[in-house]
């Protein structure tokens, strides 16, 4: 007796929301990156070039976020029976690949510019960071809220905090330069965004990681699982648990129950699917159920193939 849960509810998908608010936030971010660029450029500041540079990444980020959202909506077919939910998972990893290497050389320019810092123009500096802190406030806004839907809208959230964050530095560094001629402020600056990147990037890397080699989605124990489905009545064992996720969200599971026969195997499947569903979130379950003897070794089991055929032969 082997049923599965052949009526488990299809993976639910984001809607056209979450494509919205990402071309929102990748308009935003694409229009004032240009001009982030431009003024760090003409201003000589490495702190613009560097905020600037996260905005890039995160251009691509979110160009790769919209990419997934969109492929995220599309059905399964004949060849993808899980559909395109792991675009995203792809997408992130890479993403989080280019941030380390643009970060690698925000380091380097720093370390250059620590031994001479150059002459920047504050104001221009200041003006144009001024108008990042705006830009990535509107952006924060229309995620905000949003932004736990999903690895996609999780990493453009925190994207956009990085980018908050840079441009708070360079104002930061507009300021000590203005005030106080310390031209290191600059070149220090640069390092913490880049640090900023790199954690956040390292982070992103794991988790795509964790996802593509089918990790349990971090909110879930596969132990307390595996003793929630032994609990259920009529359940004398459990084996063979697996749990995973397609985008590190929705999560499945599959798993060999053992019955004792006291009750119906259907009845069993229902209550198993139902303390999933309630207890742990897990729409997408396939449950194979088996009989108490179903994996004992038989006699022949460990023979070689010939001492078989010599047993079968009268």
């Amino acid at each position: 007796m082997g049923p599965a849960d052949a009526h488990a509810p299809r993976l639910p998908h984001r809607g056209g929301g979450a494509t919205r608010r990402l071309g929102v936030v990748l308009a935003l971010t694409a229009a004032f990156a240009v001009a982030e660029a431009a003024g760090g450029w003409l201003s000589n500041s490495l702190a613009l070039l560097a905020d600037a540079g996260h905005m890039l990444t995160d251009i691509l980020a979110l160009s790769l976020a919209l990419l997934a959202a969109w492929s995220a909506q599309r059905p399964p077919d004949a060849t993808r029976t899980y559909g395109y939910r792991r675009v995203e998972i792809l997408a992130a990893l890479f993403n989080g690949c280019a941030l380390i290497v643009i970060a690698l050389f925000i380091f380097i320019e720093a370390w250059e510019r620590v031994g001479d810092p150059p002459q920047v123009r504050v104001g221009l500096m200041a003006a144009i960071a001024a108008g990042g802190l705006l830009v990535n406030l509107i952006a924060a806004r229309v995620l905000h809220g949003h932004h736990q839907r999903g690895m996609n809208l999780r990493a453009a959230y925190l994207h956009i905090l990085g980018d908050l964050l840079g441009s708070l530095g360079a104002l930061v560094a507009a300021g000590l330069i203005y005030l106080l001629g310390w031209r290191l402020a600059d070149p220090l600056v640069s390092a913490v965004i880049g640090v900023i990147i790199v954690v956040s990037a390292v982070r992103l890397v794991f988790d795509a990681g964790h996802v593509l080699l089918e990790g349990a989605p971090a909110h879930l124990n596969a132990r307390a699982i595996e003793t929630s489905l032994a609990a259920v009545d009529g359940v004398e064992g459990v084996h063979d648990l697996h749990v995973w996720s397609l985008e590190g969200e929705a999560p499945l599971l599959s798993a060999h129950l053992v019955l004792d026969h006291t009750i119906a195997a259907a009845q069993v499947l229902r209550a198993a699917g139902e303390m999933l569903r309630e207890r742990y979130g897990v729409r997408h379950s396939t449950l194979q159920l088996e009989p108490a003897d179903f994996n004992i070794v038989g006699p022949l089991s460990s023979a070689s193939p010939r001492d078989a055929e010599r047993a079968s032969t009268p």
